[in-house]
């Protein structure tokens, strides 16, 4: 039932005061008394929700260019050329002195039922990989705070492949320092060899790039520009750089 149902009928059925339905529905009076006129004046059709559709759009384009985009688009269709969003558009502007977007060209045939959907097609760009093309081509790293069965607190600091997504190194430890970081770093490659690159996010245990220039580079900066590892940092705020990583801890906690 529509809020707009619920206040004419609280008013004229219930006998109900407009204040007092103004203060019971968190609407206001000027409100309940549009929509009392509307009623005496439609009768039941006030109880639907009117449409928010604005009353003009000065942005829209003529009826006249919908006509020249839809009969363009059946022209171009008929001999066999291209018949995009963005060849219209060329044609408009060079052949008829009118500028439309191809978004809004697009939309246009959409509404007119010449473009066939096709829900089931993948995006081009669900086929981009963001991944390393080799093994140790990139590590990825990150820690998350963490309680054991006994209640103690850790940190577990993960090292992951980006080529494979393999966890080369999860370890925890009662807090997680630049000096903790680097010795994780360094284990990791004794045991698998040296990355090309790793990323991380900008926490100051693996960078100190946003400190404001208080100190120098950390351990984890020397290390591996001293054995000519390439060391990349998301941008702040934006985990998703890390994004397999981070999903790789979110797996560690829910299991």
């Amino acid at each position: 039932m529509s809020k707009a149902r619920l206040v004419i009928t609280a008013v004229t059925v219930e006998k109900r005061s407009v204040s007092e339905v103004a203060r019971t529905y968190g609407v206001a009076r000027s409100w309940i008394y549009t929509l009392l006129a509307r009623y005496e004046e439609e009768g039941e059709a006030a109880f639907e929700p009117r449409s928010r559709r604005p009353r003009t759009s000065p942005a829209a384009i003529s009826q006249d260019t919908v006509e020249l985009i839809i009969r363009l688009r059946k022209e171009l269709s008929g001999q066999g050329l291209d018949a995009g969003p963005h060849t219209i558009a060329w044609h408009l502007r060079h052949h008829h002195q009118v500028t439309v977007s191809a978004a809004t060209i697009s939309r246009y045939l959409t509404r007119q039922g010449l473009v066939v959907p096709e829900p089931k097609k993948r995006p081009k760009s669900s086929y981009i990989r963001f991944q390393a093309e080799q093994p140790n081509e990139r590590w990825q790293s990150d820690f998350i705070h963490w309680h054991l069965a006994d209640g103690t607190e850790v940190e577990i600091v993960s090292w992951l492949d980006d080529h494979s997504r393999y966890a080369l190194s999860v370890t925890a430890h009662p807090v997680t320092t630049g000096q903790v970081t680097l010795a994780t770093f360094r284990a990791t490659c004794e045991k698998y060899g040296i990355p090309a690159s790793t990323l991380t996010d900008n926490g100051n245990v693996y960078t100190t790039r946003l400190a404001g220039g208080r100190c120098g580079r950390n351990g984890l900066e020397h290390e591996p520009r001293a054995l000519g590892v390439t060391q990349k940092n998301g941008r702040p705020g934006h985990p998703q750089t890390q994004g397999k990583v981070e999903r790789f801890q979110q797996t560690l906690k829910n299991g």
